[in-house]
């Protein structure tokens, strides 16, 4: 492997719109080598098997947003990658770039935490699939070693009829800024549509990307209502580590948009789900 090769630090780079710009501005140490991933074809597949998708980490985000397939199997996914950057950035920044960037609000990292995703990480001799949320030690502190190792891929399950994901963002006006507060939603509604599963991520909401546990186990077997709203809003606060940040917002504002967030992104996600149950009965 070229990054057990290298005669000095190494990284890998695929579309480098994070890598660099860091190295640039002295937020990531300099590297003597760097190990260009972009002609790995496994890693720029996008496939459908047996109920499950895998999705390369090569995979730009303008692909991941244009694919029909994934915009029917995977939503909230399609909708974080829309929202990554500008066109420009979109055209050449890839899905495991964002994720192994290690940020607790990482649009695309929280939509994979939404689906329950697992990765493919891959060293010198050996591969292993591991859950999303475990390759994360702390803020832009991957649990891996970057020199030694790559995020190739993830996987997890296609959406089947009465399941519906969302996701959400608020951002500054400039539109292309990082997230004030993002959410990912997946839901499966059943008889009466009452929620028999619900995954709930945020962020950044603590030092690493966030599933809000507490939460989904309350509003399990409930029907999304006004009530649900309140409690599910009241357990979020609770279970959400909200801090000021200087380049995004006060914890203050933050906590207030916890309930917006939360309103539109689980009606969002239920109404997919409702919707995608009636379908089948239809059909």
């Amino acid at each position: 492997m070229m990054l057990e090769q290298a005669n000095g630090p190494a990284r890998i780079i695929g579309g480098g719109t994070d890598l660099l710009l860091d190295m640039q501005q002295g937020r990531a140490p300099a590297v003597d080598t760097l190990v260009d991933v972009t002609g790995i074809d496994e890693m720029k597949e996008i496939r459908f098997e047996d109920g499950t998708i895998f999705l390369g980490a090569g995979v730009i985000h303008r692909r991941i947003v244009e694919d029909s397939r994934l915009q029917n199997s995977a939503q909230c996914l399609t909708e974080a990658c829309g929202l990554i950057g500008g066109p420009q950035v979109r055209n050449v920044a890839t899905i495991g770039g964002n994720v192994s960037h290690a940020l607790p609000a990482g649009d695309g990292t929280i939509a994979l935490v939404t689906l329950d995703a697992q990765a493919l990480l891959a060293s010198a001799g050996e591969r292993t699939w591991k859950p999303i949320r475990e390759l994360y030690a702390g803020p832009g502190k991957p649990s891996f070693d970057p020199g030694k190792s790559v995020v190739a891929g993830f996987k997890f399950k296609q959406s089947q009829p009465g399941e519906g994901s969302a996701f959400r963002r608020i951002m500054r006006p400039q539109g292309v800024a990082i997230a004030i507060l993002n959410m990912g939603v997946w839901v499966r509604v059943g008889e009466g549509e009452k929620i028999e599963k619900i995954r709930i991520g945020i962020g950044p909401a603590g030092p690493r990307p966030v599933r809000a546990e507490k939460t989904e186990s309350m509003l399990d077997g409930r029907v999304w209502d006004e009530q649900a709203l309140k409690d599910a809003h009241v357990s979020l606060l609770e279970e959400a580590s909200l801090r000021t940040s200087k380049h995004r917002a006060t914890q203050e504002y933050r906590r207030h948009l916890v309930g917006v967030l939360l309103k539109r992104t689980v009606s969002e996600a239920v109404r997919r789900a409702v919707q995608s149950s009636h379908s089948e009965l239809v059909n």
